[in-house]
């Protein structure tokens, strides 16, 4: 692998991630977040799918079951998308209202969506086939940065709803979001590895009717009191 090759990889898997950014972040545009803050959750999130690929290596390694670990891929990336966005964002003060936790949430998915999608991106473009890249890369777009959208927003959301609430009840409310979101990751994982002919239109429709829920539950977040 040359330097151009990791160029365009990064290139291609940062660029629709920041696009997707660009869209979300609209929906905060009447009180906008630090873009300092943002940056950092974003490499937070990137830097959670270089933890979490490492992770996911050593599950395949202890011999689990295919569906098996499958599951507990989509564990690994939820908790680590919501450790980095915690420990860099949720747990700050500039984080001060319920619609913030939404948008760092989904900053850092998109962070995360930004490496692997890179990763992805790395090995067709070192062979020379570009073709493959763009249906990689465009596949990508529309399906799997879309569930890492979804699922961490409802985590988000689960914060923004019980953001006034008690530390204790907040807190067993992300959990509950934690747990939706891994049974929305798994579920698609899950779709998209059988062998069913339309298993990929199937699990892209899933992740796109989550993203109109999660539409939905933002313009409700908006309407909570600061």
């Amino acid at each position: 692998m040359n330097a151009s090759t990791l160029l365009y990889a990064l290139l291609g898997g940062v660029l629709p991630a920041l696009l997707w950014l660009w869209f979300w972040l609209k929906e905060d545009r009447l009180h906008p977040e630090p873009r300092g803050a943002l940056v950092l959750t974003f490499i937070g999130g990137m830097l959670a799918a270089g933890t979490a690929y490492f992770a996911e290596r050593s599950i395949m390694k202890m011999g689990f079951a295919f569906s098996t670990t499958l599951v507990l891929w989509a564990t690994i990336e939820e908790v680590f998308k919501f450790g980095f966005a915690w420990w860099l964002a949720l747990r700050k003060r500039f984080c001060d209202e319920p619609i913030d936790a939404m948008i760092y949430m989904l900053t850092a998915a998109l962070g995360f969506a930004a490496l692997e999608n890179t990763l992805f991106l790395i090995a067709p473009l070192a062979n020379g086939d570009i073709t493959k890249s763009l249906l990689t890369g465009n596949l990508r777009f529309i399906g799997a940065t879309l569930l890492h959208i979804a699922a961490s927003s409802i985590i988000g959301a689960f914060a923004a709803f019980f953001f006034y609430k008690s530390k204790k009840i907040k807190d067993a409310a992300i959990f509950a979001g934690l747990l939706v979101a891994v049974a929305l990751h798994a579920a698609f994982n899950l779709i998209i590895n059988t062998e069913k002919d339309n298993a990929l239109m199937i699990a892209f429709a899933v992740a796109w009717a989550t993203i109109i829920v999660v539409l939905a539950v933002f313009e409700k977040v908006k309407r909570l009191p600061r």
